[in-house]
């Protein structure tokens, strides 16, 4: 008998069945229909909306011609997909999935210097706070700009590595002070959604910012 942990994982974040998860050893249905392997009370879904399909070469989602469609990777699915590791996707706005093809490759499991409240994971480009997924994704500027302090988290980093990190080398004359800050603050709001009682980007007057990502629990 194979054990669990040899196939992919579903695991459900945004929604109604949040922390639950799936080992895809066969194909399974997901919809509002109570025959459905995973079920979604939510009017947004229909009665049969998705489909995932496991095989040798990985799992294929498919959207069954439902009335509100199905979001992947924040975009719209428009036919058959085969998934990738760490891959979201959304059924309606009502439920939020991610695909991992082992409990290997889950962030939250990971240990080691960067475990804390915020994990982020570069492939994917998706971040949890506390155990809870950033939903919807930070823009691209956003997730570089983090990803640079995250990557040296507890060190301060100058502003001038940062422009240049996030708008590139060519760019770094013509950013302003006010551009970085405005992009500053908005990653500050985005985080605190998840967690407004720490604040992770902390600057260090002319120096520059610092991540302060405290353990879990902390």
């Amino acid at each position: 008998m194979e054990r669990e942990e040899e196939y992919p994982i579903l695991v459900a974040q945004d929604g109604p069945l949040k922390g639950q998860r799936w080992n895809l050893s066969r194909t399974l249905m997901m919809g509002r229909d109570p025959s459905c392997d995973i079920q979604i009370q939510d009017r947004q879904v229909s009665r049969f909306h998705a489909r995932i399909t496991p095989s040798s070469e990985g799992a294929t989602l498919e959207d069954l011609g439902s009335k509100n469609g199905t979001n992947y990777n924040g975009a719209e699915l428009g036919g058959p997909i085969m998934l990738q590791d760490g891959d979201m996707f959304g059924i309606a706005l009502a439920q939020q999935f991610t695909y991992l093809t082992s409990d290997a490759t889950m962030p939250l499991a990971e240990g080691g210097p960067r475990s804390g409240r915020l994990v982020m994971e570069q492939k994917s480009r998706q971040v949890w706070v506390n155990n809870q997924q950033l939903i919807p994704s930070l823009s691209a500027q956003q997730f570089k700009l983090l990803w640079v302090l995250y990557e040296k988290q507890g060190q301060v980093i100058d502003r001038a590595q940062l422009v240049s990190e996030v708008w590139g080398e060519e760019q770094t004359a013509g950013v302003s002070d006010q551009a970085l800050d405005a992009l500053i603050r908005r990653l500050r709001d985005r985080l605190a959604v998840l967690d407004p009682s720490h604040q992770y980007i902390n600057t260090v007057r002319g120096h520059g910012l610092r991540l302060d990502n405290p353990a879990l629990g902390e």
